[in-house]
């Protein structure tokens, strides 16, 4: 377990992905990346590596204000030990009313975890930057009403093979896009999947695009046309950032 400096919030990050030769070599690892994304000075996020097994006590978990769920390699939909004890926590963390982001996998995750349907994506890979469109008529989430203008389309990095196909029994659906039905979806004040990469900086990205090409998980020509979408345009990190902190650090509102 990894802590920053000590403060009143403390975060946890569920980490489902190994870091990269890269990501440890330029950041320090995953753990860093989101924490210098999400984080804010005097805050405490702890990191588990819930890939190898590692989970927060749940006798701790009432000392969390947020969690994160990361990213991965694996299916959200397998049923690998640890996706299923995964999903126990995040049901669990439902229950409770905590607040929990869940970041592409994580997105994914959740959707599974909280009910819903999820799977390969209709339309296959969906890798590069990509224009997310906010629904008209967005929910009550007291984290949107506290930013002053939301635009009606963002630009954020993907890269996924899955999907979530029907969000849970209560969720709303917050965004979408050409290639993907469901790019966010939320729970109240407490849960939001974002299907995107908020965190990732075009660098990582551009290493995650030929490592998929060096072990044949993608095609030349698919590689070549993200990285040329890569090179005219830019995310909107932060915006983005904006929206996940506010999410992240805002208060609980509990369910009547």
């Amino acid at each position: 377990m990894k802590i920053t400096n000590g403060g009143n919030k403390r975060f946890a990050l569920l980490l489902a992905a190994k870091d990269s030769d890269y990501v440890k070599k330029v950041y320090g690892g995953y753990f860093n990346v989101f924490v210098e994304t999400f984080g804010e000075e005097g805050e405490r996020w702890d990191l588990f590596r819930v890939v190898e097994g590692e989970f927060p006590d749940m006798d701790e978990l009432d000392k969390y204000h947020g969690f994160v769920v990361s990213g991965s390699p694996f299916d959200a939909f397998g049923n690998d030990l640890w996706i299923l004890k995964l999903c126990f926590l995040l049901q669990t963390l439902d229950a409770m009313e905590k607040k929990v982001l869940g970041i592409c996998f994580g997105h994914q995750i959740l959707c599974r975890a909280l009910g819903g349907k999820i799977g390969r994506a209709y339309d296959g890979w969906d890798i590069g930057l990509r224009k997310v469109k906010l629904v008209d008529d967005l929910p009550p989430c007291s984290y949107l009403d506290d930013l002053e203008e939301i635009p009606p389309c963002l630009s954020i990095i993907e890269c996924h093979q899955d999907e979530v196909w029907e969000v849970p029994l209560g969720a709303d659906v917050i965004a979408f896009s050409d290639k993907t039905g469901v790019e966010m979806f939320a729970i109240g004040d407490h849960i939001l999947g974002i299907q995107g990469h908020p965190e990732y900086t075009k660098d990582i990205l551009y290493n995650l695009i030929d490592r998929l090409l060096n072990n044949n998980s993608i095609k030349r020509e698919s590689a070549e046309h993200a990285k040329s979408k890569l090179e005219i345009a830019e995310p909107d990190r932060k915006y983005w950032e904006k929206i996940c902190r506010s999410f992240l650090k805002g208060p609980k509102l509990s369910t009547l």
